[in-house]
């Protein structure tokens, strides 16, 4: 009988992963190959652009805005031409070819900050025109019901390839030597090897899902602005807006743990793998939660935990304790919060716009984030460090109240 309960326990527990698909899972492993490579590279850039090359704060925020949301309209296009032409994972695949070649270009850029500026945008640029495609893939592979438990999937998966880019990254360093002057270009190299593999698993084994061509409401411009007039789309916008003004990034984070602690350079990189740690052990469960008690609680949620990150950054607390609570809290942030905004978008969107739709949000939070790097900066250069981040705390406790009064009659 004990055998036969835990057997029954285990079979239903595949059968809840399998409903989200095999599409999904795919798409996770060409999501988890590709952040090897891109969190290789993420790691490193804050601390070579601010020690290496010796930028100032608001400097560093400019380009960490750019990292995110020079781009942003892109995914506007992106997802329009992927919806337009029905051949979502042929757009995606662009994308990821595009970043995976950027990799490359950082070689060429030396110690230029300008040339450094524009490897990046075209690395977002990749990445603007392949998050819709492939977040619109992944709400086209799964139930609606399940949409939470597909998303948490996948970013458990994509967290894996977070957590190990900067560990790899570290490996790289430590065989050619930190101090080699030609260490950062052999992590670039390898990360784009890896990001070649990435690509080739999207063209072998990710199927696309080409939605029937809309007879009364056919793939338009006009069809596109038209999403605009629906309330709930409207409301979605301006919540994305909000949410992304109050999120300063995750190199500031960093470095403000770097000012407050004086963390070692060799040591920077772990700190992307506490929060990635954090992130996937958290994002399937509250994936799964978010199906149980509403999408819009644990978006909220995870907004609450990255307050509770500015809090610490501002506050009296130091040592381990600090850096163990902020990254395990900034993990959860990101669990909760980067894929079940995109499930909490999907029920809204009609399926011939659902790759437009969701590029709109994202392209809205990503012109927030834009906007709030560059001020943040701005403020840490003016005011200092620690008058910067308890703005951003308070600020992001503003931005849960607007997007709880925003959001709850859209997903009531």
């Amino acid at each position: 009988m004990y055998l036969a309960t835990i057997g029954r326990r285990e079979h239903a527990a595949k059968g809840r992963l399998s409903a989200v698909g095999a599409n999904v899972f795919a798409l996770g492993a060409v999501s988890l190959v590709t952040d090897v490579s891109s969190e290789m590279v993420t790691a490193v850039l804050p601390v070579y652009l601010v020690l290496g090359l010796h930028l100032g704060p608001a400097a560093y925020g400019l380009v960490d805005g750019l990292y995110t949301g020079a781009t942003a309209l892109l995914r506007v296009v992106g997802g329009y031409v992927a919806d337009r032409v029905r051949r979502r994972k042929t757009v995606a695949g662009a994308g990821y070819a595009l970043s995976a070649v950027a990799k490359l270009g950082l070689l060429a850029a030396g110690a230029s900050a300008a040339a450094i500026g524009a490897v990046i945008t075209l690395d977002r640029t990749g990445k603007g025109l392949r998050t819709a495609p492939r977040d619109a893939l992944i709400t086209l592979s799964a139930p609606e019901p399940l949409l939470g438990r597909a998303f948490g999937v996948h970013r458990a998966m994509d967290s894996v390839g977070a957590f190990a880019g900067p560990l790899v990254a570290l490996a790289v360093l430590a065989a050619v030597g930190a101090a080699d002057p030609e260490a950062f270009d052999a992590v670039f190299v390898v990360s784009f090897c890896i990001a070649a593999i990435g690509v080739l698993l999207l063209v072998l084994f990710v199927r696309d899902r080409r939605t029937p061509k809309p007879a009364a409401n056919p793939v338009s411009p006009r069809a596109a602005a038209a999403l605009l007039r629906g309330a709930g789309v409207r409301r979605l916008l301006v919540a994305a807006c909000v949410l992304g003004l109050a999120t300063v990034g995750d190199g500031f984070v960093y470095l403000l743990l770097q000012h407050k602690e004086d963390i070692a350079t060799g040591w920077f990189p772990l700190l992307a793998v506490g929060t990635n740690l954090g992130y996937l052990l958290l994002a399937a469960p509250l994936g799964v939660l978010a199906d149980r008690i509403g999408r819009l609680p644990v978006v909220l949620g995870g907004y609450g935990a990255l307050a509770l990150v500015y809090l610490l950054l501002a506050g009296p607390v130091s040592g381990w304790p600090l850096i163990v609570l902020s990254l395990a809290l900034y993990g959860a942030f990101y669990a909760a919060t980067d894929g079940v905004l995109m499930a909490l978008a999907g029920p809204l969107l009609p399926e011939s716009l659902r790759t437009t739709g969701i590029s709109l949000v994202q392209t809205a939070q990503a012109l927030a984030y834009f906007a709030s790097s560059v001020l943040f900066g701005l403020a840490w250069q003016l005011w200092g460090a620690d008058l910067a981040i308890a703005v951003a705390a308070g600020g992001a406790v503003v931005a849960i109240a607007a997007t709880f009064a925003v959001l709850r009659k859209a997903t009531a």
